[in-house]
C-alpha cells in the first residue's frame, strides 16, 4: 500500500470513529481501496480507540449548500469548465475563474472526492479577489471526477494514481496558469488530500511557484524542500491528531530549505474545517483561516 492510499484509508476510518459515515459504507470505502473484510475491521478498530474528543462546536449537517456560492454578500466568480494541454499528449480538465485585475494566479487542489462544487466556490471566491484561479481535476485521466458513480469511487481511483502523474498534472496546471496570466506570479493551495498534493509539488521542486498554503495536508515520506523557492503557509487544525502528527517533520523540511514559512494551528477545530460543505465545517475559523491565505498571496504574489 502507498502512503497515499494508506492516508485515505486512515482517513475513511477517522470519518466513522467520529461517526460521519456508518460501519457498512466504512467498509464499502475501504473494500474499494484493496482491503479485505478483516483489515478493514481492524483498522475501524484501531481509529475508534484513538478517536480524539468531537468537535465541540455544532456542525452543518453533510451536504450543506456552499456558503461561498450560497452566503449573500459574499463575493464569487462563476467558473467556466475548460480543458488543457497535459504530459504526454493526455488532456486535463479543470475549472477556470478568472479575476478581473488579476494580482497574481492560484492552482487550486480538491480534496480526496476530486473536484466538486465546494472547490470550483473556493476558485470562485480567490478571483473575487483579486487572484485567478485554476482548479484542477487530478481524475482527468480516468474522465473526471464527474464520470464516477459516486464519492467514493473518486477517492479510490486517486488513491490508485502514481503520485508521479499527479505531480506531472499539477505542473501541468502551473503551466497553464503561466499561459493564461502571463506575468504574474504563480501558487497553489490545497485541502486534505489536495493539502498533501502541494507537499507533493514543493518536494518535486517545481521552479514557477512563488507562494503555497497546503491545508492539514499530509507530509510525504522523507520530504525535502530544498529545490523550492515557494513561501508557504501551512495550516493545521488543532483536533486533527493524524495529520498533526507529521507537522514537526513538516517544519523541520521547510527550516532545513531556507525557505519563507508560517505554520498556523487553528485552536479548537478540527480536519477539513474550512470546507463548507462538510460536518466539520467551522465558520468562525474558515474565515479567519481565508484571510491569512489572502494576506500571505498579497505578500508573495502581489
Amino acid at each position: 500500500m502507498t502512503p497515499l492510499q494508506r492516508y485515505i484509508a486512515e482517513e475513511i476510518a477517522v470519518d466513522h470513529a467520529d461517526g460521519l459515515i456508518p460501519r457498512r459504507e466504512a467498509l464499502r470505502r475501504l473494500a474499494l481501496l484493496g482491503f479485505g473484510v478483516a483489515a478493514a475491521s481492524s483498522l475501524l478498530a484501531a481509529c475508534a480507540s484513538d478517536a480524539a474528543a468531537p468537535n465541540p462546536t455544532p456542525a452543518p449537517p453533510v451536504g450543506t449548500p456552499s456558503a461561498s456560492a450560497a452566503s449573500p454578500g459574499r463575493a464569487i466568480v462563476v467558473t467556466q469548465a475548460i480543458t488543457f494541454a497535459g504530459p504526454q499528449g493526455r488532456t486535463l480538465q479543470g475549472a477556470w475563474a478568472p479575476a478581473a485585475l488579476p494580482r497574481g494566479s492560484v492552482l487550486v487542489i480538491h480534496e480526496n472526492r476530486g473536484l466538486t462544487d465546494h472547490i470550483r466556490s473556493v476558485a470562485g471566491r480567490l478571483a473575487a479577489d483579486g487572484y485567478s484561479a485554476l482548479a484542477i481535476d487530478l481524475l482527468s485521466e480516468e474522465g473526471g471526477t464527474a464520470s464516477f458513480s459516486d464519492s467514493a469511487r473518486a477517492t479510490a481511483a486517486l488513491g490508485a494514481a502514481p503520485p508521479e502523474r499527479l505531480v506531472a498534472d499539477m505542473r501541468a496546471g502551473v503551466g497553464e496558469l503561466e499561459r493564461r496570466q502571463p506575468g504574474k506570479k504563480c501558487g497553489v493551495i490545497g485541502f486534505c488530500f489536495g493539502g498533501g498534493m502541494v507537499w507533493l509539488l514543493l518536494d518535486a521542486g517545481e521552479p514557477l511557484l512563488s507562494a503555497a498554503v497546503p491545508f492539514y495536508g499530509p507530509l510525504p515520506d522523507n520530504a525535502d524542500f530544498a529545490g523550492s523557492s515557494a513561501a508557504v503557509l501551512a495550516i493545521y487544525a488543532e483536533l486533527d491528531s493524524r495529520v498533526n502528527a507529521t507537522r514537526e517533520a513538516a517544519t523541520d523540511a521547510l527550516t532545513r530549505a531556507g525557505v519563507t514559512f508560517e505554520v498556523t494551528t487553528f485552536p479548537g477545530v478540527n480536519h477539513a474545517f474550512f470546507n463548507d460543505t462538510g460536518a466539520r465545517y467551522d465558520a468562525s475559523a474558515a474565515a479567519d483561516a481565508y484571510q491569512k491565505v489572502l494576506g500571505w498571496f498579497g505578500r508573495h504574489l502581489g
